[in-house]
């Protein structure tokens, strides 16, 4: 069993990760500022579970994390806490700044005076995971971007996450801390908050309201459910080499307007209308710095810890369908902000 310091623990992917470290018989100390994207109605079912514990607080509060470091003595850190949206990083940078670039410099420096006053054997097993993106690779005409890749960001976004991923490796170059970096494709599953291509669009079109596709939809993205993401970070903190970079791909790779007709299609099934739901595709100005295409080889990953993606694309597209369909007053709440701390009853910090 580990225990596990998960920061951004609320939010979509490191919710659904806390879910699967606890249901694994690991111990999660849940850090999360709760901002527009963290969800504490992500977490249900954890709450009272004697092996999750929430906390509400910044990664930007470097006291904080310390306390919870010398509290709870965990054997690994990861960091899922960020500003994710490309669109949003667009219109203010800043706070992209300010949680992946500070935030991540605040949890190393944090992470680096824990490791550095625990016990020889202990040092020797306590890792501290980056969860970054394949954005930060930028856009790739042929081929697939592997570990050697060159950084190239083309967003705000992207280069927040970029700068966070080479602070994370200057540590372990600098100093020893053991860091892990791992640069996943497009998640997608339950709970993602609604903003998301395919959240977006299932909620859009049981609206009826016009899909907004950027430019010709021939935007090309590698898709990865969650599930398989998170089962990919655990086997990368059980297994991977101190100082080393994985990429977590999901053999999914397909054009937006692709998946934007495939969720229609399963709507189609699911919730039938007069005519189908991809009659209420519309084509928008592109946005500034739009990446073509991203691709990513997982092979290292497959080659020398063993992991492959168990979930084919079309099935779990159709399950997320599915869960989304099943959870409408979930998403409801979200667009409310109805989940927000003092409705959930959640504390600070203890």
């Amino acid at each position: 069993m580990t225990t596990f310091l998960v920061t951004g623990g609320a939010g979509f992917i490191g919710s659904n990760f806390v879910h699967r470290a606890v249901a694994a018989g690991h111990s999660a100390v849940n850090l999360d500022a709760l901002s527009y994207a963290g969800n504490p109605d992500n977490l249900t079912g954890l709450h009272d579970h004697a092996r999750h514990k929430f906390v509400h607080g910044s990664i930007n509060d470097r006291a904080l994390v310390a306390k919870l470091l010398s509290q709870h003595q965990p054997t690994a850190i990861v960091n899922f806490a960020a500003e994710t949206h490309v669109d949003r990083s667009i219109d203010d940078p800043g706070a992209f700044i300010r949680t992946n670039i500070g935030g991540t410099y605040e949890l190393l420096e944090a992470a680096l005076a824990y490791w550095r006053a625990m016990p020889d054997a202990a040092r020797a097993n306590f890792r501290f995971l980056q969860v970054s993106t394949d954005e930060v690779y930028g856009s790739i005409a042929t081929g697939k971007f592997t570990e050697e890749s060159r950084y190239a960001p083309n967003s705000p976004y992207a280069a927040s996450k970029a700068a966070a991923d080479h602070l994370a490796r200057a540590f372990h170059a600098t100093y020893g801390l053991p860091v892990l970096i791992t640069n996943c494709g497009n998640n997608y599953g339950p709970r993602q908050f609604p903003e998301k291509l395919i959240p977006h669009m299932i909620l859009t079109a049981l609206a009826g309201q016009p899909l907004p596709v950027y430019g010709d939809g021939m935007h090309v993205r590698d898709w990865l459910h969650v599930d398989d993401h998170c089962d990919a970070l655990l086997r990368v903190i059980e297994a991977g080499k101190p100082g080393g970079t994985y990429n977590v791909g999901g053999h999914g790779e397909r054009p937006n307007i692709d998946v934007v007709h495939a969720i229609c299609d399963v709507l189609d099934r699911n919730r039938q209308r007069k005519e189908s739901h991809r009659k209420l595709i519309s084509y928008v100005t592109d946005r500034p710095g739009h990446d073509r295409r991203y691709s990513l080889d997982a092979s290292k990953l497959e080659r020398e810890l063993g992991w492959r993606p168990a979930v084919p694309f079309e099935t779990g597209l159709a399950q997320t369908v599915t869960w989304y369909l099943e959870n409408l007053s979930w998403c409801e709440r979200i667009k409310s902000g109805g989940y927000r701390v003092a409705r959930a009853g959640l504390g600070r910090a203890g």
